[in-house]
């Protein structure tokens, strides 16, 4: 198993620099990471160093309170992808969820699936830590039938993230098929592979060196 191309290499802290977000496409060039995943407006930056690389950039959509208009999703991965982004991480409407309006929820996502190219990836990223189980199961399915590529667990920035008995049920939702990103606070080895042993295919993750060092 390759482990680094499991891993989104990230840095999505408001405080980081531009020497830091440097230093990230660095060591995901040098690593080889599947992607950077990088604030908006570090897109086009990492886009250019990282231009003659097989590393992806991944940026955020919504981030990380998932409470911005359809429109305003929509037009930020549009944006993100013009300015290089190949990958797009949007965060879902929690409070429609909360609410029971399912298909806000799905419209929300397929704005962003049918504001950007077919070959641009994205993933729905769902703060399972705010769900219940029927909600996660609930909203996997919805992220599957909205287009999307990926059913992602947290932004790394609510009350905590990726576990396995959420990767598991996600998995045990959308079937085979479906790609599933696990991301926050996964921090060592041991962790990284029973997320993916119980059905992720991709990690984001802020310590992918460490992760694959050990």
């Amino acid at each position: 198993m390759n482990l680094s191309k499991y891993i989104d290499h990230t840095l999505l802290k408001a405080e980081a620099r531009k020497d830091q977000i440097e230093m990230l496409c660095r060591e995901a060039d040098q690593y080889q990471f599947m992607s950077v995943c990088v604030n908006p407006t570090w897109v086009s930056f990492a886009s250019e160093l990282l231009k003659d690389s097989d590393v992806k950039v991944c940026t955020v959509v919504g981030f990380p309170l998932g409470a911005n208009t359809s429109e305003v999703k929509a037009f930020e991965a549009k944006n993100a992808v013009d300015n290089g982004a190949e990958e797009v991480d949007m965060v879902i409407n929690i409070g429609w969820v909360k609410s029971g309006k399912f298909d806000k929820v799905q419209n929300d996502i397929e704005a962003v699936v049918n504001a950007v190219p077919a070959d641009v990836v994205v993933k729905v990223i769902i703060e399972t830590c705010l769900l219940t189980p029927e909600e996660i199961h609930e909203v996997s399915l919805i992220v599957q039938n909205a287009g999307a590529d990926f059913v992602k667990t947290s932004t790394g920035f609510s009350t905590g993230g990726a576990t396995v008995e959420d990767i598991t049920l996600i998995r045990e939702t959308v079937g085979p098929e479906m790609e599933i990103k696990a991301s926050g606070g996964v921090s060592n080895k041991a962790q990284t592979l029973a997320l993916i042993e119980a059905g992720a295919t991709r990690i984001g993750a802020s310590k992918g060196i460490q992760i694959v060092s050990e």
